[in-house]
């Protein structure tokens, strides 16, 4: 069933939103090419949203694309999670997984300006200006916010996939076949790692990016079910509903033809027969007349 949000908000979401995705990501690798400086403008920063009115950061952070130096694998990257992106939202839904990536967004934004808030209260020790805001946390670390990127939405939505397509196998380096549930536990350990070892900094950045991942799985499963095997089942049951096959709309009540035996047949309903009786058109002045209860005892 779908919930009420979806029955309210579900005709607003974007069909085939990965295509979307790429295309910010191309246009973001196109000026990385032309003019790399440009994407420190682009960057979610919050000190220049907050202290210089440059709005425009709460979206365009997402036209920076997941670093790549070689042209080769980055169309393959491209491909790829257009590929995984579009066979979610074919299985969940166009709206549960514009909701899903929409997520993600936000609490990126959301953790972006948290860890903003606790560089404020750290009282850093000095703070660089420029297209980016870097702050010098007390110990030496730093803090930029070009941290807050697509690559862990991508990796949010490959989790997603891992974890709805277990047993679907991947080439790793285009080799060696591999289960996508074992490449998600080996990622998902390595995330663990670096929010462990990166301090609190890596907290906010990688937890707040994979937040949608952790809250739609365990929020969600009572509506979506989101077991494999579950999915597949619902998702092959509704099309098989929305598309049944061997029903045809009209069949003539003598010879039981139907428009899929004759297209050419015209069917109408005898306004003289008791009930709905349909006839084909060779049928329909030669056939008796059903008569009602009442009339066949007189």
């Amino acid at each position: 069933m779908r919930s009420r949000f979806e029955k309210k908000f579900g005709k607003y979401a974007i069909q085939n939103i990965s295509m979307y995705l790429i295309a910010c990501y191309a246009a973001g690798y196109l000026i990385m090419l032309i003019y790399p400086a440009f994407l420190g403008y682009l960057t979610l920063d919050p000190f220049q949203i907050f202290f210089h009115g440059q709005v425009w950061r709460l979206v365009s952070w997402i036209l920076i694309p997941p670093s790549s130096s070689n042209l080769f694998f980055t169309l393959i990257m491209l491909m790829f999670y257009y590929s995984i992106g579009t066979q979610l939202e074919r299985i969940w839904g166009t709206y549960r997984y514009n909701l899903y990536l929409f997520l993600g967004m936000v609490f990126t934004i959301l953790g972006s300006i948290l860890l903003f808030i606790y560089c404020l209260i750290g009282n850093p020790e000095a703070v660089r200006l420029g297209t980016e805001t870097i702050y010098v946390l007390r110990g030496g670390e730093e803090v930029y916010f070009g941290m807050f990127s697509t690559y862990y939405i991508n990796m949010s939505i490959f989790l997603a996939y891992a974890a709805t397509f277990p047993e679907m196998q991947v080439l790793l380096m285009f080799i060696i076949p591999v289960k996508v549930k074992w490449l998600g536990i080996i990622y998902g350990v390595m995330l663990v790692y670096e929010c462990i070892a990166g301090g609190m900094v890596s907290w906010f950045v990688i937890g707040s990016s994979l937040l949608n991942f952790v809250v739609f799985f365990l929020t969600s499963r009572n509506h979506i079910h989101m077991s494999p095997r579950q999915v597949k089942r619902r998702h092959d049951f509704r099309k098989q509903v929305r598309a049944p096959q061997g029903v045809t709309k009209h069949k003539c009540a003598i010879c039981g033809r139907t428009e899929e035996d004759d297209p050419t047949l015209e069917f109408r309903f005898c306004s003289k027969c008791y009930g709905n009786y349909e006839y084909c058109q060779h049928h329909l002045y030669t056939h008796a007349h059903v008569k009602a209860p009442y009339e066949m005892k007189q």
